[in-house]
């Protein structure tokens, strides 16, 4: 088993309560009306801290669904800014610039699970070094996108490393009710590539399973599905209630298997962690996400700007769009009215 160091695993216990803490920041604002929809990253933060600290951001691609933009420092400070952007409804925060090899987040359930595929069939194609790793959720199972990607990826031998965080719901639908497989990992079987399933509450399961699965994509081996199994802890989203369906007891079972909580547990007995780390920790993680949320709201907005990174450059049809739109724009701030 690989196992990361103590350096790396208290750097991802702040990762995790820094992802947690802004997490919840961002419930606040939404419940203020200042942000749209979220998603809680309560209960998935080491299966995705865990896995994100095994890659080289210098090479290696993430795409995220829509829980992990918070927890991929690793990555870098900007991703929150364009987290807080998307979150507001700026245009820019679609769009993430070079070089951070991460791209946007996005609600339509399974859709980037075919582009980590063709991202990293370009890889090989342009013989350039790392992998790609897509997240996706226990209902993306359940689309036509992960079954075409799934299958493609075996047949090319893709370095991507299929990542489904199993939190037992999709939305408010159970485990039992999306599949008769006998796991999410068992799937890989009818695409020719390993599939594994790892406790998602441990960030050592999670750092190993991914460290080999990118060990093989490097050696020329192909893909690997993980299955992390977590729990959510949370709503699925600031629209749910989770009351109406979640067991109360398989609830409060879960949060005893924390994984913030058990990685805590594990450093504070070390000597690597205690209270006033963690407050310092939390402390920072709000005054980050406060300077982002900031910098968002005072980022100026080009009436365009919603065009903007559909295509290289304006296809004849979005040129016109373009023009149609700041032409009536103009129209409008002097005095007139756009049919």
């Amino acid at each position: 088993m690989t196992r990361p160091s103590d350096e790396q695993r208290r750097q991802m216990l702040v990762d995790m309560v820094s992802a947690r803490t802004q997490s919840r920041r961002m419930w606040n604002l939404q419940r203020q009306g200042q942000i749209g929809t979220m998603a809680p990253i309560d209960g998935h933060e080491a299966a995705i801290v865990g896995a994100v600290h095994t890659l080289d951001p210098s090479c290696d691609w993430v795409l995220p669904q829509y829980r992990e933009p918070v927890a991929l420092y690793r990555y870098g400070p900007e991703i929150l800014e364009h987290v807080m952007l998307y979150n507001i409804g700026h245009p820019s925060g679609g769009h993430i610039p070079a070089p951070i090899r991460v791209l946007p987040h996005q609600i339509s359930l399974a859709t980037q699970i075919p582009h980590a595929v063709g991202l990293a069939w370009g890889l090989t194609l342009q013989d350039d070094p790392g992998v790609v790793l897509v997240f996706f959720g226990d209902g993306s199972s359940s689309e036509g996108d992960f079954y075409e990607a799934g299958n493609l990826a075996g047949v090319l031998g893709a370095p991507v490393i299929f990542l489904c965080v199993n939190n037992q719901w999709a939305i408010s639908t159970p485990t039992h009710l999306q599949t008769a497989a006998e796991s999410f990992a068992a799937k890989a079987a009818a695409f020719g590539f390993p599939g594994v399933q790892v406790d998602g509450n441990d960030v050592d399961a999670v750092f190993d399973a991914v460290h080999t699965a990118r060990e093989r994509a490097l050696a020329g081996q192909g893909p690997t599905l993980i299955e992390a199994t977590v729990y959510r802890l949370g709503p699925h989203t600031t629209a749910d209630d989770p009351t109406r369906y979640v067991p109360v007891e398989d609830l409060e079972a879960a949060r005893q298997r924390d994984p913030i909580a058990r990685l805590r547990a594990e450093l504070e007995a070390s000597g690597l962690w205690d209270d006033a780390v963690h407050a310092d920790v939390e402390a920072a993680a709000i005054a980050d996400i406060d300077a982002a949320f900031e910098k968002a709201k005072s980022t100026p907005l080009e009436p365009d700007a919603m065009l903007d990174h559909c295509y290289s450059q304006d296809t004849q049809r979005l040129a016109r769009q373009r023009a149609g739109m700041l032409s009536g724009l103009e129209d409008q701030d002097a005095g007139g009215r756009i049919s």
